[in-house]
């Protein structure tokens, strides 16, 4: 697993620590290539068809789609769950306006003081992943208690209350999506296998131009740069709600009602 550290660098940062560590790890494989291409066993290593290259391309590739297909899902996740959240309490603001103002004003009260605590406190933790659904949202499930306590004398109060009922269950389920997508991230193994498939990328590059030293850099340097801006643009959005490129919690804050 990838630490919490690296997560929450800032971008440039982020950017020196991946490319310093790959420029590292592709002069490592470089010059042990070149030990190899040098000694005695020198033509059995130059030896090696170019077209190995193309599997493990292709095997390399497929594994680097797959995972950022499953980073951008998590984003989109992330996004569409804090959209849902706010929707959901931006109706109960709205319907709340049927009702007399003492009742008025202590929905308005609690969707604030809800918004405020996920904002101030639930916020940071999710971004080191230690929200679980464990954590009961003390305010919403105040405020749909006292929504399904308020006396309704009209048609429309009983229409808004229900209405407010069923938009508190989907802040509560927006919520609980947030919540466990907070949770997901590449996982150790992935990024374990995707590290293995490019040191054997590489040093295949590498064996494959050993007998031309200038050439065999050329192509190490390139794979090398390309390889940490995708390990780059993969570990950015690895956890949603995480680092310089994040989740906000700006459509929650635009629903915040002003005080009476």
């Amino acid at each position: 697993m990838t630490s919490t550290w690296l997560h929450n660098l800032p971008l440039w940062q982020m950017t020196l620590v991946v490319f310093g560590a790959t420029g590292i790890v592709g002069a490592g494989i470089y010059f042990v290539a070149g030990r190899l291409a040098a000694s005695a066993h020198r033509r059995s290593f130059t030896a090696l068809s170019p077209g190995l290259l193309s599997p493990i391309g292709v095997i390399f590739g497929l594994l680097i789609a797959f995972t950022a297909a499953q980073v951008w899902n998590d984003t989109e996740r992330a996004n569409a769950a804090v959209d849902a959240e706010a929707g959901a309490l931006r109706s109960i603001v709205v319907l709340s306006a049927v009702f007399p103002p003492d009742a008025q004003m202590q929905l308005r009260k609690l969707v604030r003081e809800y918004i405020g605590y996920t904002v101030d406190t639930e916020w940071p933790m999710m971004a080191q992943g230690a929200v679980t659904l464990k954590i009961s949202p003390p305010k919403l499930n105040e405020a749909l208690r006292f929504a399904l306590a308020l006396p309704a004398n009209t048609p429309g109060q009983q229409t808004a209350q229900r209405q407010m009922a069923v938009s508190l269950e989907q802040a509560l389920e927006a919520r609980r999506q947030r919540i466990l997508v907070s949770r997901s991230e590449v996982s150790g193994i992935k990024w374990l296998c995707l590290s293995f498939l490019a040191a054997c990328l590489l040093f295949a590059i590498a064996l494959v131009h050993g007998e031309n030293r200038l050439a065999s850099a050329v192509a190490t340097g390139l794979f090398c740069a390309s390889l940490a801006t995708t390990m780059l643009l993969i570990l950015s959005h690895d956890r949603p709600f995480s680092g310089e490129i994040a989740v906000k919690p700006e459509p929650l804050l635009q629903v915040v009602p002003a005080d009476p």
